[in-house]
């Protein structure tokens, strides 16, 4: 049940047996069916790693096998460039070419020479995809068990490739070994044409692993969909139903912050400029622009402050060579043994620690700065991609994200140095100066106040729930923003800030069970949405 609760997001435990029958089972086969989305989330995303590393492997198996045969290889070159240097020698001289042939070696000697360099050669569609075939054991161990539990549905560009799939699952039931008559084959690359199509017939080996390189691709694509998902859902399910949207529409009750008449827009909008324009002539002429003139010589704007003073810049400078030159591996290692966050990174099955704290630390880095493992690897010399993909696979998971992300925001809240900000009741904009417009007629009492008092007159801070580290706080949120078509968000009551809808990946606060919580924000549906307007970050 706790594992039920934790894939849902809820951050309480409710004794359920204290619900009325009614919401009591509701509850749970609401929590069954977010079980069952994530699973079968679980279920594709490892197939698509076991695809990944069975062709990581037989690629570098290939790449080795070339390196191997380096050096017979330049031997062949080497030889055959002395060969053609005294034939083109002979030929200038006009004496006999084999005899300048025997000159640098002896005639049997070339012809097995040429031998081997004929075996040394590859064809030109020089590729690895041959040796995907000695993994197929290993794909047969679950496939059969997988591509019968998922729901697909495909769109018109994939549905040869489901076809395939519909036949492959035929094949598994009937326990048949040979691929069926007039079986679809649209789908196969030209890459795998020549391991699929033999002369003997259709390869069944190869013909199952180019179906399911392809489902994987579809998956990635979402021409491929699956049913009772949640991240490879078929797209229509993120937008209105075109039933609801079509009464909305005629009702003309659309949520939408503009005029859905393309005249009655055009009429507000063109009457709206005319009447800011009316406004900034009546204030040219009195010279009351703020922070503007217009002058004959044309419009002459105040440029803004520095953000940052000369003076404190000289502090910060100083502060800067004072403080010491670290890694921020290392930095992190001391803010472990400053709160031991990284105990929640535990094993998923056995419930270990980590053993390697910098190489976690490491792999967790790659995710925050969004470099990828890949790079992060080269990177970091002594570290492969193998060792940071197996910590991200069993140890990085987004509960344990969560935990950590609530014991260090917990460690901050009870420094003492925190107290100087406030008692974390309340929260302040982060102080930036953001380009707004003005919504509302000219009013002298506002613009006569300071630029950031006037910039977004139409929003107004919300007083919300926050769930941070397991206590309940408020938190004012000021939904300041430099979009101004924000929906005002009522007052989350008795719940988290992310209880609405599907969550943005951008997140940074512990109730957004997001895997990589410092990735681009991923736009999801919801009232989350209004919470983050154009993908900001959580506060």
């Amino acid at each position: 049940m706790l594992c039920f609760i934790n894939a849902s997001g809820s951050k309480r435990q409710q004794p359920l047996a204290k619900f009325e029958p009614q919401r009591r089972y509701a509850t749970l086969v609401a929590l069954a069916i977010e079980g069952m989305a994530t699973v079968t989330d679980e279920i594709i995303d490892l197939h698509d790693r076991i695809l990944g590393k069975l062709f990581n492997a037989a690629k570098n198996k290939h790449q080795q096998q070339f390196q191997a045969s380096g050096k017979a290889i330049n031997a062949k070159v080497r030889l055959y460039g002395h060969i053609g240097q005294a034939l083109i020698d002979a030929k200038q001289s006009g004496s006999d070419p084999f005899a300048a042939i025997e000159a640098v070696m002896s005639w049997d000697a070339f012809a097995e020479s040429v031998t081997e360099a004929q075996k040394l050669a590859q064809p030109e569609d020089f590729d690895f995809l041959h040796r995907i075939g000695e993994s197929y054991a290993t794909l047969r161990r679950y496939a059969p068990e997988f591509l019968d539990v998922l729901k697909l549905r495909a769109a018109p560009a994939a549905k040869n490739a489901l076809d395939a799939i519909e036949v492959l699952r035929g094949m598994n039931t009937n326990n048949a070994r040979k691929v069926p008559a007039d079986p679809p084959t649209d789908f196969i690359k030209p890459r795998w044409q020549k391991l699929v199509m033999t002369d003997t017939g259709i390869d069944r080996r190869y013909y199952e692993l180019c179906a399911l390189s392809e489902l994987k691709n579809a998956l990635r694509s979402g021409d491929i969909w699956v049913q009772g998902s949640r991240q490879f859902k078929d797209f229509e399910d993120y937008l209105v139903p075109p039933e609801k949207f079509a009464s909305l529409k005629q009702s003309s009750e659309l949520p939408l912050g503009v005029a859905t008449d393309c005249d009655q827009y055009l009429h507000d909008r063109l009457t709206l400029l005319e009447t800011q324009l009316a406004t900034v002539n009546r204030m040219a002429q009195a010279n009351d622009l703020p922070d503007a003139i217009i002058t004959e010589s044309g419009l002459k704007i105040t440029p803004l402050d520095a953000t940052v003073p000369d003076a404190a810049q000289a502090l910060i400078d100083q502060m800067a060579m004072v403080l010491p030159h670290v890694k921020i591996t290392e930095l992190l290692l001391e803010v472990d043994e400053w709160t031991g966050f990284t105990r929640h990174f535990i094993h998923l099955k056995a419930g270990d620690l980590a053993k390697d704290k910098k190489l976690l630390l490491t792999t967790i880095l790659a995710d925050a700065i969004n470099l990828g493992l890949t790079k992060m690897a080269e990177s970091c010399p002594g570290t492969t991609y193998a060792k940071l993909a197996w910590l991200q696979a069993w140890h990085i998971r987004d509960e344990t994200y969560s935990t950590a992300l609530a014991e260090l925001v917990n460690a901050q809240f009870r420094h003492p140095f925190a107290e100087h900000w406030g008692d974390g009741t309340t929260s302040s904009s982060d102080g930036q100066k953001q380009q707004g417009r003005k919504h509302r007629p000219y009013q002298p009492e506002v613009w006569k106040q300071p630029r950031t008092d006037f910039l977004h007159p139409h929003l107004r801070p919300v007083r919300a729930v926050s769930h941070q580290g397991g206590q309940r706080r408020r938190a004012r949120l000021d939904l300041r923003a430099r979009w101004p078509a924000v929906p005002r968000v009522r007052p989350a009551h008795r719940g988290t800030l992310h209880r609405h809808g599907r969550l943005h990946r951008s997140c940074l606060c512990p109730d957004a069970p997001a895997r990589f919580p410092l990735r681009a924000a991923y736009p999801r549906p919801g009232r989350h949405q209004a919470l983050h307007p154009q993908g900001r970050y959580c506060l």
